[in-house]
């Protein structure tokens, strides 16, 4: 893993004056070795930088039914109100 010199090394934790000039290069190293980093103001935590996690696509599970097993809330019997 590369070395990053802008973090302090016990906290992962960098000045905001720091991230200021080092940002981009920042979100490549996050991006690349899936660290958080949390930046700091006059000491104090005010923002953490994560990596991106892409989320699961709306309707990721189509196409994933494997057979159709009929109406799986029928209870095999026949009703008044089916009656034609």
């Amino acid at each position: 893993m590369a070395t990053l010199p802008w973090l302090s090394l016990d906290m992962k934790s960098i000045a905001a004056g720091k991230f200021k000039n080092v940002c981009l290069k920042m979100l490549d190293d996050v991006a690349a070795t899936k660290s958080s980093v949390v930046i700091t103001k006059r000491g104090r935590p005010v923002a953490k930088l994560v990596p991106y996690v892409p989320q699961a696509k709306k309707g990721g599970l189509a196409g994933s039914v494997l057979k159709e097993v009929g109406d799986p809330f029928g209870t095999g019997e026949r009703w008044d109100a089916d009656a034609s």
